[in-house]
């Protein structure tokens, strides 16, 4: 019984932890101004608490932002699993923009040496997952041999440079169907089609 005590007490905290960082994700996007007091309110829990595990605010957007890239990144499985390997490509892609936007949105928050080495950090793993998503494209001739992690991720930032507003969406959608179009096999054009018409 004594063992498990303090094993249930990590759970809790890691559990705790999770829930905080979710709250504050969203909170970050609808405004990057979000206070850390209105952040414990919102995760009914008191601003001690709060600054207890995050003793400033650069620490609790520092924190969101990794955990977002280690969820990102783990969900890859999940997404090959659940759907063709072109739509995961494309769901995968649509959620990185939406976290780099949020990024983006926090300003000079993430421009402190410690987070530019997380952020430089997360190039590795992100790439790997880019790779994993291409393999698997390219196995099913959804996508072209040949294809480069690195510069699809240079190539889709134009995801999160698109500007905000009611066509934001639909001009995404257009534009990811274009670099898609120009990765696709020969083979796999036909039946890519058919998807979008679906």
């Amino acid at each position: 019984m004594s063992e498990s005590f303090p094993a249930s007490r990590r759970a809790d905290a890691v559990k705790n932890r999770e829930h905080i960082l979710q709250i504050a994700h969203d909170a970050f996007a609808e405004s990057g101004l979000t206070s850390l007091n209105e952040i414990a309110k919102r995760a009914g829990i008191g601003a001690g608490t709060l600054y207890r595990h995050f003793p400033t605010r650069e620490a609790l957007i520092l924190a969101v932002y990794q955990h977002d890239i280690e969820r990102l990144v783990a969900s890859v499985p999940h997404l090959l699993a659940e759907r063709t390997p072109l739509e995961a490509f494309r769901r995968w892609f649509f959620t990185l923009a939406d976290y780099v936007r949020l990024k983006h949105g926090l300003g000079e928050a993430l421009h402190s040496p410690a987070a530019q080495e997380a952020i430089r950090g997360s190039y590795a793993p992100v790439t790997s997952a880019v790779e994993t998503l291409i393999r698997a494209c390219v196995a099913d001739s959804s996508m072209r041999p040949g294809v480069q992690a690195a510069d699809i991720l240079l190539l889709m930032g134009f995801l999160w440079r698109i500007a905000p507003g009611p066509e934001a969406g639909r001009q995404a959608e257009r534009m990811m169907d274009l670099v898609l179009d120009g990765l696709a096999s020969p083979k796999g054009t036909t039946a890519r089609a058919g998807e979008r018409q679906e």
